[in-house]
């Protein structure tokens, strides 16, 4: 029941690092950031050893106002997704995630800043948040999400993503939304995958960019492919006939990306 539970809206965010980027998102929200966090639990038995990040989580609360309530160990694991949560728990509400528009973008990311991302077709949200953790620390400045996203299983996704998840701006759109706006921007649209691909290494990838990644089994949208001003190939080492996953992908690109800004 649990494993249905984390494919379905769970806003749950377990352990002190998902704790952490929740707080930090509401010091400096990225755009149309509007969680709220209800209640925060704490295992009663590690009292002493969470006293610093108790103490932390109580000025908090008076910040936010939201409670802070003991639990037994058995009461932390019937509420917990996971295991590896160090006794905290926060439960919030949902977040918005707003409409992509190009006056939004103009008015909170700089131009020489603009490195976008989609993901599209990712099937698991675990593999969703890894590949979020990646593109964020290669300097993604947003993501463009699809309607059906991960983000209703925040919890998860942010445990999966180090946090990233809730420090990185986001915005929805469908694909044809999407190159609509990159289009008024005047950023380039760059599509990972094998059809009339140059090697990513050989491209120029330098921003503006959007680079949109899809998932293994069903890729990138026709709309996006049809929109893109390069589709860029992953080079393998060997001959290899699978697709990486699109966490493994989103980082070799993203940090690729990243190489070509520095």
């Amino acid at each position: 029941m649990k494993e249905a539970d984390k494919q379905s809206e769970s806003y749950l965010f377990e352990g002190m690092t998902s704790i952490r980027a929740v707080l930090k998102s509401l010091e400096s929200p990225p755009p149309g950031y509007d969680r709220k966090i209800e209640r925060v639990y704490f295992d009663e038995t590690k009292k002493k050893a969470r006293a610093g990040e108790l103490s932390y989580l109580k000025a908090m609360s008076y910040k936010y106002g939201f409670e802070i309530i003991p639990a037994t160990p058995d009461e932390i694991s019937s509420i917990a997704l996971g295991s590896t949560h160090g006794g905290l728990l926060m439960q919030t509400s949902a977040r918005t995630i707003p409409e992509l528009d190009a006056k939004t973008v103009e008015d909170t990311i700089p131009r020489e800043k603009r490195f976008f991302v989609m993901l599209e077709g990712v099937e698991d949200p675990y593999n969703f948040g890894y590949a979020l953790r990646s593109l964020w620390a290669a300097g993604a400045s947003a993501a463009i999400l699809t309607r059906r996203n991960w983000m209703t299983a925040a919890g998860v996704v942010c445990r999966a993503s180090a946090g990233a998840s809730e420090l990185m701006p986001m915005f929805q759109s469908d694909s044809a939304g999407c190159a609509e706006v990159m289009r008024q921007l005047g950023v380039r649209i760059i599509c990972a995958d094998m059809k009339n691909s140059v090697s990513i290494y050989e491209a120029d990838l330098s921003f503006p960019l959007l680079l949109a990644v899809g998932g293994e089994k069903r890729g990138l949208s026709r709309e996006l492919l049809d929109a893109a001003d390069e589709i860029v190939r992953l080079e393998y080492g060997r001959d290899f006939p699978a697709a990486l996953s699109a966490a493994s992908a989103a980082t070799i690109a993203g940090y690729e990306v990243f190489r070509q800004n520095k």
